[in-house]
């Protein structure tokens, strides 16, 4: 399952659904791609059994992720990969892995990668995940007052547990030709059905735009992006005239 919602920005009740899972025997690997970056993760409190995320969700290098898992799963599961360092003896009668975490390290690890990743972690650790979070959230709650004021404003989920994003629709407008005029005008969203097209049926529609905010970003660019809409909409309005 997914920690947060990377089409709505809700954050699931992660702890909630463990529960029930593990009251019937079903380990749980939660997604943490999109919660990783912007709040704050404990995967101890979460209870959860596997935990992952990518490295460039939490401004590392592409190509390289984390994945943790509890220990007595980890050493139920057989290695995914062959090479060096994951085989503790090999005979012709038989061959024995071996210890974690060395078992699913293959062969030469990204170790530039993992490096970099590193460095990415610290950073965020030393701004701290309460602050990136919170700072965040007061960009999230200005776009949307702003983008209220709008006709035809249509906010997509709107769960009080969220983080960093709006998905959104204004009027009849296809979310395509909203994200490519905002583009036209140098600001930078994403379109379609974000690979969640159960969710878009789930609404009945074909897909949303989606600001997303980040630590690096301001109100002021935001005034810009509702600047921006506002310019986009009215374009509409004045093609039914």
């Amino acid at each position: 399952m997914a920690h947060v919602s990377n089409t709505l920005g809700t954050v699931n009740p992660v702890e909630e659904i463990v529960k029930i899972a593990h009251s019937h025997n079903v380990p749980v690997l939660v997604d943490g791609a999109q919660s990783t970056p912007h709040i704050k993760v404990d995967v101890k409190k979460m209870d959860v059994d596997f935990f992952v995320f990518s490295g460039h969700k939490v401004y590392g290098p592409t190509g390289i992720g984390v994945l943790y898992g509890k220990e007595e799963w980890l050493d139920k599961l057989p290695p995914y990969q062959g090479g060096g360092e994951m085989i503790k003896n090999v005979h012709f009668s038989g061959t024995t892995f071996n210890e974690l975490p060395f078992k699913f390290e293959a062969g030469t690890p990204d170790y530039i990668g993992s490096t970099a990743l590193a460095a990415a972690l610290n950073y965020v650790s030393a701004i701290g995940m309460d602050e990136i979070h919170a700072y965040e959230e007061s960009l999230r709650i200005y776009a949307e007052e702003k983008m209220k004021e709008i006709d035809g404003m249509r906010f997509i989920g709107e769960n009080d547990q969220k983080s960093g994003l709006v998905s959104f629709l204004v009027g009849n407008i296809h979310p395509y030709d909203v994200g490519t005029l905002l583009d036209k005008l140098g600001i930078a969203v994403r379109t379609g059905h974000h690979c969640a097209e159960p969710v878009m049926q789930h609404f009945g529609i074909e897909g949303t735009v989606r600001a997303s905010f980040a630590l690096y970003n301001t109100k002021e660019e935001i005034d810009s992006f509702v600047a921006g809409l506002v310019r986009v909409a009215s374009m509409f309005n004045r093609k039914k005239k």
